[in-house]
């Protein structure tokens, strides 16, 4: 089983007791804003989310790992890999991504989880290049991808919404450098 350990944060795959508290995250509309064309989700569709995230751990050896506080066994929501399907512009890649409940925004959870999953794509799994694709605005999520140190690649529109994205990247020797 593929565990992260952080100073303050376990990264782990999956589990059943997961759903709910998923669930309350995908249910906060200030949680979904920046998400698709921003609609909460219900534990329906998030069960069937953590399904599929599981079943690309076992198809490409990396995906969305459940992020959990050390300290209080807190589930605070994902981040993780997966290939930007709905983006046909930039595969082939792959793309690094996070979803944390608004009670755990602020704290550097994200910052945290991101650059301890950047190591794992860079290093443990081999690949040579990972990007971040962010909704224009979203500027939470724009300091974590600056403290990630990747840079912009280039700005793009969503194909389904139609809103701008922005699409940034980091290849391993600027990683390692």
């Amino acid at each position: 089983m593929t565990e992260i350990h952080t100073p303050r944060l376990l990264l782990r795959r999956w589990t059943d007791d997961d759903v709910v508290p998923m669930a309350d995250i995908n249910a906060d509309p200030r949680v979904m804003h920046w998400i698709d064309d921003g609609s909460v989700r219900d534990v329906e569709h998030t069960a069937d989310a953590i399904e599929q995230w599981e079943e690309q751990w076992d198809e490409e050896g990396f995906g969305l790992f459940a992020v959990e506080l050390l300290a209080s066994g807190e589930l605070a929501g994902f981040v993780g890999l997966s290939v930007p399907e709905f983006l046909p512009e930039v595969l082939p890649a792959v793309a690094i991504s996070w979803r944390l409940g608004s009670p755990f925004w602020g704290q550097g959870y994200a910052s945290e989880a991101a650059q301890a999953t950047l190591e794992f794509a860079l290093q443990d799994r081999g690949l040579d290049r990972v990007i971040s694709i962010s909704r224009a605005g979203d500027d939470a999520s724009e300091n974590v991808i600056r403290k990630l140190g990747m840079t912009l690649e280039r700005e793009t529109t969503h194909p389904v919404y139609g809103y701008p994205l922005r699409v940034h990247a980091i290849d391993l020797t600027e990683f390692e450098a």
